[in-house]
């Protein structure tokens, strides 16, 4: 592991709330992790992974429950620790909501992938297919494995009981004394001493829909956002036309202007030309909507500052803090304190 593998303080209150609920003494854990109960308290905190899997191999010795990392992972629920269970579910089928999934995964658990891109990816061998784990080092610490097949495999079969999505599992490390109940609570095979952590999915995986049309995720945090829609969609002007088509998709981070164009029907340079006609420009707009959307978010107390990051559309929350400290004056923890 390396210095920059963290998790958010929300996902290592919601295992040491499971490693007591099995009867492990909660201040005892803290001490051996070497975290307290205010280092928590925030559940936007990032803690470092070496305490998170002291949290956790403390937790199955001090619990005597040695399926921790996979109860872990089949039972909590992304939902209730971030919005990244908020905004994969508004993708309109599984392939995006994994695209989402990686791109706003690292709010909960942000550890290295070989080449610093995406830390899950999806493969494609023969008539087969797979998503493969590629995080660094993954025998240091095979709960996390653990909690991250249960994570996927039981995740998506608790909102698709009908549509088997996974089919078999591979993992580098060796199989443990609990390794009979991999297959019972994940409902796959599992292969053990493996060549790297993966998951064979169905075919189903490809074409499950979630939703008919892609829910307009804003709406599930502010009813402010949905009015901002109305306003927009009722003005007149390209320029509002414009914000009418990124408001819905600015949490994807895949805005631009080539895709906007498509989505009226015109060419890139026609629409250059007309916002320029209206005394106005694409990066401005997009730049002016963040920023609106940025001080609702971070004023309405609903959602975190690294969490509005994504929300509007940033790769990482550094870019963001910049971003509004040019647009403010100020940090963006400031309007969220305030």
């Amino acid at each position: 592991m390396t210095a920059r593998a963290t998790v958010s303080a929300g996902y290592a209150s919601g295992l040491l709330d499971l490693a007591v609920s099995h009867g492990a003494p909660r201040e005892t854990l803290l001490a051996r992790a070497g975290i307290t109960g205010a280092d928590l308290a925030d559940p936007d905190t990032r803690i470092a992974l070496t305490a998170f899997k002291t949290l956790m191999r403390a937790g199955k010795e001090l619990s005597g429950e040695p399926t921790l990392g996979l109860l872990f992972g089949s039972t909590i629920r992304f939902d209730d620790l971030t919005i990244v269970g908020l905004i994969s579910h508004a993708a309109s089928d599984m392939p995006e909501a994994f695209r989402q999934m990686n791109r706003y995964g690292r709010l909960v658990i942000d550890t290295t992938a070989p080449s610093d891109g995406d830390r899950f990816v999806i493969s494609r061998e023969g008539s087969r297919a797979f998503i493969i784990d590629t995080r660094r080092n993954p025998n240091e610490f095979p709960e996390l494995t653990e909690s991250t097949l249960g994570r996927f495999i039981c995740g998506t079969r608790f909102y698709f009981p009908n549509t088997p999505l996974y089919c078999s599992a591979e993992v580098t490390h060796a199989a443990p004394a609990h390794a009979d109940h991999y297959e019972r609570m994940l409902g796959v095979p599992v292969t053990f001493g493996a060549s790297r952590n993966a998951m064979e999915i169905t075919e189903a995986f490809f074409t499950r829909r979630l939703s008919k049309t892609p829910r307009y995720v804003f709406g599930s945090l502010s009813a402010r956002a949905d009015e901002l829609m109305k306003s927009l969609d009722a003005a007149q002007g390209v320029a509002a036309r414009v914000e009418a088509i990124i408001l819905p998709v600015l949490h994807t981070g895949d805005v631009t202007m080539d895709s906007v164009a498509a989505r009226m029907g015109i060419s890139r340079q026609t629409l250059y030309r007309q916002l320029k006609a209206e005394g106005t420009s694409f990066d401005a707009l997009l730049d002016s909507l963040r920023h609106t959307m940025a001080l609702h978010y971070l004023s309405g107390e609903k959602v975190s500052v690294n969490e509005t990051a994504y929300l509007i559309g940033f790769s990482d929350p550094s870019s963001f803090s910049r971003a509004f400290h040019r647009w403010t004056g100020t940090r963006p923890g400031q309007v969220a304190k305030a």
